[in-house]
């Protein structure tokens, strides 16, 4: 499939969700069933599944770890400065920062496929390892924050955080499931990505984005243009291999996780502006993850 396609599927599933929670029988009301069933169970278990499956060395490409830690932390960083600006709404930013740092993996599985094979799945497949949790930690803290929640209590009972560090304490357990048990919590990860993407097209609502449009629009240029080009400088400085730059750099490209929705919606954020944040990465990447391949082609 061309990367310009990639994301065209993702589209159609929250495209899909719309019109179910909008035109037919399946109201709010399942979809707010929906939502926790992803939040609590669904992606905790395919968060899971892919660490435990992810050889953890970060030795072994110790210049790719720092890029990926480099990207995220810088992501964060210009997030949460946005708070700053003047009369930003608290509960918008709590709500859409994450957006600007977390980011789909499996079309980021997808691309580095394209890009390298089994080498830039490798790749791509360490940094997703080394990124969730930062990206996760980074995530709830702002909507806690907001809530007059416990930070810790909150990362404590997170269910994201829970199987993060339950899936890298299993890694390095080096854990093998019964065939039966693997088998059957890969069809509950793989309900997850489907059922999430539904999920924010149900609680899209397009019109939250005028809320705040300069909080959105700043979101999102974090996350499809500061980071790609913030990947560029790093890997250019760490002199990464041609592979290893192409994926690295798709990986700061990827269009952000439909989990943010979710996260947001569960944790008293403000869901439908999250909802809308996602709608428009998706298709902002169609244009800007061949744009920055190719700039990246251009300068090697």
């Amino acid at each position: 499939m061309d990367n310009t396609l990639l994301l065209v599927p993702d589209f159609l599933l929250i495209l899909c969700g719309f019109v179910l929670c909008r035109y037919t029988a399946l109201d709010r009301g399942l979809w707010d069933g929906v939502e926790r069933l992803v939040y609590y169970v669904l992606f905790p278990v395919l968060l899971f599944n892919s660490i435990v499956k992810t050889p953890l060395d970060p030795g072994a490409a110790i210049e790719v770890v720092l890029c990926g830690w480099g990207i995220t932390l810088a992501g964060v960083a210009a997030a949460y400065a946005l708070r700053l600006w003047p009369k930003v709404d608290a509960r918008l930013h709590a709500s859409g920062a994450q957006t600007a740092f977390r980011f789909n993996s499996f079309i980021g599985f997808a691309l580095a496929e394209r890009i390298g094979g089994p080498q830039g799945v490798a790749v791509v497949a360490l940094l997703i390892a080394v990124c969730v949790p930062v990206c996760n930690l980074a995530a709830v803290w702002p909507l806690a924050r907001h809530g007059g929640q416990t930070f810790g209590r909150e990362i404590a009972r997170n269910p994201l955080i829970i199987a993060t560090v339950a899936g890298l304490l299993a890694n390095v357990a080096g854990l093998h499931w019964p065939e039966p048990v693997a088998t059957a919590l890969q069809r509950i990860g793989l309900a997850a990505l489907p059922l999430g993407l539904m999920a924010v097209g149900a609680g899209l609502r397009m019109g939250e984005l005028r809320i705040a449009p300069g909080l959105a629009a700043a979101l999102l240029a974090i996350r499809h243009a500061a980071l790609p080009l913030a990947a560029i400088a790093l890997t250019a400085l760490l002199a990464l291999s041609p592979l290893q730059r192409a994926v690295v750099v798709a990986f700061a490209s990827l269009p952000t996780s439909s989990a943010s929705y979710v996260l947001a919606a569960r944790m008293g954020g403000n869901g439908p502006f999250v909802a809308g944040l996602v709608m428009v990465s998706t298709i902002l990447c169609v244009a800007t993850i061949p744009l920055w391949l190719a700039v990246l082609a251009m300068l090697q």
